[in-house]
């Protein structure tokens, strides 16, 4: 989920990173059993019940429920949905591009995950961007090392993104993540090198791109949540909750091997 950061940011010791480790290694496996349970005919709405049941049955709180007045425990949006999809009666239907965005709370820490996958049988459009999107990711998570800066992995994002045709949604961003889902710094998908906070062991951030096939413009649907692209084209997003440590990089929410190819 992506808001302006609140007025908040310090380092993380040790102990309290091994605290999200938990949180978000729970996170990372409820995701893998969501994105498993996507099939055609499922509802978005069966799908926030199950996150919010798998998160519930694992002592934790799911983050999302009530936060700034969104109604349930995941987002999930759907083909040109960008984020902050409202489960509801909508049915998956083969070939949707679905994207799911989860957070809990463990002993007071956040996580903060989402992925995206095909129904059933992608098209090469739909292979292609959710690998995009995703190797992304990967890139702006290997340049989330110490001495290098935000700006640093905005352009990995950037670069990456456009270098393959598409767009870099830039009203939303990624962000600090802690005590707090939402903490300072925010973490832009676009930039340029050695600009921005330097990254030092002990930042915990939230790496989330956003890409779209068509412009990066967006807008929000009446329902003052669901972010749809402007010119009704594809999205796709993915994202970690990333520790910086002294040997770099650490994915807190990683997902279990045995998850699809479409949701590492």
């Amino acid at each position: 989920m992506s808001t302006h950061a609140i007025d908040s940011f310090r380092l993380k010791r040790p102990d309290e990173i091994e605290k999200m480790r938990v949180s978000g290694k729970i996170l990372g496996a409820c995701l893998a059993q969501l994105a498993s349970s996507v099939r055609a005919g499922i509802t978005t709405l069966d799908l926030d019940r199950e996150a919010e049941t798998f998160i519930r049955d694992h002592h934790c709180i799911p983050g999302f429920l009530g936060y700034q007045g969104f109604p349930n425990s995941l987002c999930v949006s759907i083909n040109d949905q960008v984020v902050h999809g409202i489960p509801g009666p909508q049915v998956i239907h083969d070939g949707d591009l679905v994207s799911l965005d989860c957070g809990l709370i463990l002993d007071g820490w956040w996580a903060d995950s989402g992925l995206s996958v095909a129904c059933g049988e992608p098209s090469p459009e739909v292979r292609r961007l959710i690998d995009t999107t995703r190797q992304a990711l990967d890139l702006g998570i290997a340049a989330a090392k110490p001495g290098n800066h935000i700006g640093d992995i905005g352009t990995a994002v950037q670069t990456f993104v456009e270098s393959n045709g598409y767009s870099v949604v830039r009203q939303y961003v990624g962000h600090g993540i802690g005590r707090e889902m939402h903490e300072l710094p925010q973490v832009p998908n676009y930039g340029r090198p050695a600009t921005g906070n330097l990254l030092k062991p002990g930042y915990v951030i939230a790496i989330e791109p956003m890409v779209n096939v068509g412009r990066p413009d967006t807008r929000v649907l009446d329902d003052d949540w669901t972010v749809v692209t402007s010119d009704g084209k594809l999205s796709c997003y993915f994202e970690h909750t990333v520790a910086i440590t002294e040997s770099g990089p650490e994915v807190l929410t990683q997902r279990p091997a045995s998850v699809l190819a479409d949701a590492k």
